[in-house]
C-alpha cells in the first residue's frame, strides 16, 4: 500500500500540515485510499460540530433572554387586548340571576 506521505496527490502546506488533492471521484490511487478519505471527512465534520456546539453555548444565554423578553412582550400584548373581547360567561352568569 502506498503512503499518502509517497503519493503525487499529497502535498506539505504551511506548518508540516498535509494537502490531499486527491478526489475520491476522479483520482484515488488504491482502494484504501477512500478509507482514509473518509477518515478525514468525519475529522472535518467532528470540528465543525464542535465550533458550532461552543458558539451556541455562548448565546445560549442570549437566546433564554430574548424568549423571556418575548413571553413578556406578548403576556402585555394579550393583557392590553382583553377590554376588546367580550367575555360572554359573564353576560349569561347576569341574565341567569335577572331571571
Amino acid at each position: 500500500m502506498i503512503q499518502c506521505k509517497d503519493c503525487e496527490f499529497c502535498e506539505m502546506g504551511v506548518d508540516n500540515r498535509r494537502v490531499f488533492k486527491c478526489d475520491p471521484f476522479i483520482n484515488i490511487k488504491e482502494p484504501e485510499c477512500i478509507a482514509k478519505w473518509q477518515l478525514i471527512r468525519l475529522d472535518m465534520l467532528l470540528v465543525t460540530y464542535r465550533s458550532m456546539q461552543q458558539w451556541q453555548e455562548k448565546i445560549a444565554p442570549l437566546q433564554d433572554k430574548i424568549f423571556k423578553y418575548m413571553e413578556r412582550e406578548m403576556g402585555d400584548i394579550d393583557e392590553s387586548d382583553k377590554w376588546k373581547v367580550d367575555e360572554p360567561e359573564k353576560d349569561e352568569n347576569e341574565d341567569d340571576k335577572l331571571l
